[in-house]
């Protein structure tokens, strides 16, 4: 059976930014990172790992087209 459409592995699977992938992103330090995603308007994490939280790739720039609109990307996320 494989997979296609709307039901493909791909579409299935969630885009996450852990810390160190926050910290690239934005452009920042470990420590900054802590205290952004501290902050009460910041995307409530996806889930918390052995290795740390997890948010939604979505939900983080969302945030930072709102909050940070100088670092919001107009091409996709995965586009490096």
């Amino acid at each position: 059976m494989t997979l296609s459409g709307p039901h493909s592995v791909r579409s299935m699977v969630r885009r996450l930014y852990g810390s160190a992938e926050l910290q690239e992103r934005l452009q920042v330090s470990r420590a900054r990172v802590v205290q952004i995603t501290s902050r009460p308007d910041f995307p409530e994490p996806f889930d918390r790992l052995a290795g740390g939280a997890v948010w939604l790739v979505e939900d983080v720039e969302a945030w930072i087209t709102e909050h940070r609109p100088h670092q919001a990307r107009d091409a996709d996320p995965d586009a490096r």
